[in-house]
């Protein structure tokens, strides 16, 4: 792989002198969904999937990127001089938004890059190539400038580029698992304080399979902004009856025991997943814990439930492909993952069973929706690193 990005940088850039190689991973969500701006808990890992750059530091201020994903669009030219967010620069905000946040924290891009990208994170697919693209553009700066960032340094810059250059009101999750990952690992993440450990997953006999729905969707156009205000309502108003900081802070008895504070129907459900789903999380690792994969997988599918008819946030392409995983034998449990609307689901699944799922859900998918869904067998790896 490495042997081909250079090949490739060198055919793009001219030579490949004082060019390095570096790798961020995607993640997926194994349970804990919409609860990381409730200041709840998530159960993420990073995958060995994810995104590749090639960078070289320049000697002028001229940023020149270039990716393989979108060749297209050809190499697209900007300056450091001019680290705005512009709609007609396209995937490059985001590498931009991180240059942007590094020198809001005081330590400034100087000089311009040459910067190749090749993803083979499914675009679209909800496993976070934008946070890929952020923590790999934040190890690539680190490693270029010397800057003093931790990994958990890179993690915050991204989810502040996101949020404050393209506009994206995300929570830190994804930018975490992916700066955080750890082979052969999930990590519990507090998100109201950012502690976390991490759970090894031992899936004795069965492997993670993730069902991309081809589904497009844009994060900041699709209702995430909307379901984070109305959750941020929902916690205004339950503040009058009870101290608490976030929805994670509440169980699920002082939920049912103060929710009529919450004046409308529609925020109450809202409310409501966020304080079951962060339970579930919660109750899921202990399940883990004890080796109790049957249990978990039992609250992965009760979060599906949750997230299409408290959230509503599935939509029919993701309920199709969880409803036929559930009628599999061997599928321990399915749910969506991600922001919804489109995306992906994970599944864990026995391995005698993984060829008969992708074939049945895969056939029943293409029959209701009309398109093909497609399935990775994926593994859990490690966070950013130069190869």
């Amino acid at each position: 792989m490495k042997e081909k990005l250079l090949q490739k940088f060198e055919e793009i850039f001219g030579d490949t002198e004082g060019a390095k190689v570096y790798f961020a991973p995607g993640r997926v969500n194994l349970i804990g969904e919409h609860t990381d701006y409730n200041g709840g808990h998530v159960f993420p890992c990073a995958l060995t999937i994810g995104t590749y750059g090639v960078a070289r530091k320049r000697e002028d201020k001229k940023l020149r990127f270039f990716s393989m994903n979108f060749e297209n669009l050809g190499v697209i030219e900007s300056t450091v001089d001019d680290l705005k967010p512009h709609k007609e620069a396209g995937w490059t905000n985001y590498p931009k938004g991180v240059m942007w946040a590094f020198g809001e924290r005081g330590m400034q891009v100087t000089n311009g890059m040459d910067l190749m990208l090749f993803g083979n994170i499914p675009n679209g697919s909800g496993l976070s190539s934008s946070a890929s693209v952020e923590v790999l553009t934040g190890s690539i700066l680190r490693d270029m400038y010397g800057f003093e960032a931790s990994n958990q340094d890179l993690a915050l810059i991204g989810q502040f580029s996101e949020n404050n250059f393209n506009g994206v009101n995300c929570g830190i999750m994804d930018q975490f698992a992916i700066a955080m990952g750890k082979k052969d690992n999930a990590i519990f993440l507090d998100t109201s304080n950012l502690q976390f450990e991490y759970a090894p997953i031992q899936l004795k006999g069965a492997k993670i399979v993730i069902s991309c729905s081809n589904k497009k969707r844009g994060l900041g156009d699709s209702k995430y902004n909307e379901r984070r205000s109305e959750c941020e309502t929902a916690l205004a108003e339950l503040q009058q009856v009870i101290g608490i900081n976030t929805l994670g802070d509440l169980s699920e008895e002082q939920f049912e025991l103060y929710k009529t504070a919450i004046k409308d129907e529609v925020r109450q459900k809202r409310a409501k997943h966020a304080v079951y789903e962060n339970q579930r999380t919660i109750q899921a690792v202990e399940a883990l814990k004890k080796d109790d994969i049957e249990k978990f997988g039992q609250l992965m599918n009760a979060s599906h439930v949750s997230l299409r008819d408290d959230y509503e946030v599935t939509g029919v392409e993701l309920d199709t492909l969880v409803e036929e995983a559930w009628k599999i034998d061997g599928v321990i449990g399915s749910r969506m993952t991600g922001a919804g609307f489109g995306g992906c689901t994970v599944s864990i699944v026995k391995d005698e069973a993984i060829d008969s799922f992708i074939e049945k859900v895969g056939a029943a998918y293409l029959k209701k929706i009309g398109y093909a869904a497609d399935f990775y067998v994926v593994e859990i790896g490690d966070g950013p690193v130069i190869l």
